[in-house]
């Protein structure tokens, strides 16, 4: 597990930033992207002191009576500069904070949002992995990010789920769909039935090659099912924050269905992980930011996978 924590660590920020003085946070943009649906698109970057974590895409979807949150930034300051932005757009109050998934970028921030009748929602899966990872995770990044972490704390969910349910704002429903591994261990998405926005989390990529912390062949199978949701647009977990649905999955699907071609045809010549790593995907290069960083983890992490298919 602690090796498993190393290599988001590592993958998520790889350079270290000394911790001296203060740093200013740039203005935190949100855009109504659909009625009632507001959106931020983090930087394609690496977590570090400078953005304050602020590397994953965040939401909220306003019904008649309350706000749901989607995913809270890298930080409990991004955090509450995204509250801050909310309530410029609306003051009603805020009943649910919605985590896609454990990783920092997306669930550091939820401090911001504790209050009460707040409902924390995620997987089922969810609980378990920030028990596991979450103080680790702050101990690491406190080393990279230094006081842009400071406040910063583990927020669990109170509402899990592990199959598919429906959150009632008022007059608005919104469909939080729990998926097999992943991504990650406890991947959730969330489709607002109004105006068929859906919010991928990390189970979609753009620009910012995708991530494998879960399985390999699990984010392909969820890649295929996702397309069957019925939606009009979607907003990533990384990348451009608003994209047509299911085109939006085609360049993500690609370099999944090529990588794992690559690692299974390398398998088969009897290649070692560490050759394995240097060439699969590369091919996919040319399409996506933070390649360097990401792809050849990905690739190690699925020959792990792949090696045990047999013949």
């Amino acid at each position: 597990m602690l090796r498993r924590i190393a290599h988001i660590v590592a993958v998520l920020a790889p350079s270290f930033f000394s911790a001296f003085g203060a740093i200013a946070q740039a203005p935190f943009a949100l855009k109504e992207i659909a009625s009632g649906v507001y959106a931020h698109q983090g930087e394609t970057s690496l977590m570090n002191r400078e953005n304050f974590g602020g590397i994953a895409n965040l939401g909220a979807v306003a019904g008649d009576d309350c706000v749901a949150v989607i995913d809270t930034g890298g930080s409990l300051e991004q955090g509450k500069a995204f509250l801050a932005a909310l309530r410029a757009k609306t003051q009603k109050p805020i009943c649910y904070v919605i985590n896609t998934h454990a990783h920092p970028d997306h669930v550091f921030g939820n401090g911001a949002f504790v209050g009460a009748g707040v409902v924390f929602a995620g997987h089922k899966n969810l609980p378990r992995a920030l028990s596991l990872r979450g103080e680790h995770y702050l101990a690491a990044f406190r080393q990279i990010m230094g006081d842009a972490l400071d406040g910063t704390t583990i927020v669990a969910p109170t509402l899990t789920i592990a199959d598919s349910t429906a959150i009632d704002l008022g007059g608005r429903r919104i469909v939080l769909q729990a998926w097999r591994t992943a991504h990650s261990e406890a991947d959730l998405t969330a489709l607002d039935e109004k105006t068929g926005t859906l919010f991928a989390g990390d189970l979609l990529f753009l620009q910012h090659v995708p991530v494998v912390d879960g399985s390999l062949l699990g984010f392909l199978d969820v890649a295929d099912r996702l397309a069957d949701i019925k939606a009009t647009r979607v907003v990533p977990g990384h990348g451009p924050m608003v994209a047509p649905w299911p085109k939006a999955l085609e360049d993500e699907r690609a370099y999944l269905t090529r990588l794992t071609a690559d690692l299974r045809a390398a398998i088969r010549k009897g290649e070692s992980v560490k050759e394995a790593a240097r060439t699969a995907g590369e091919e996919e290069r040319p399409k996506w930011k933070l390649f360097e960083d990401y792809n050849a983890r990905n690739a190690t992490a699925g020959f792990a996978e792949l090696e045990w298919e047999g013949p």
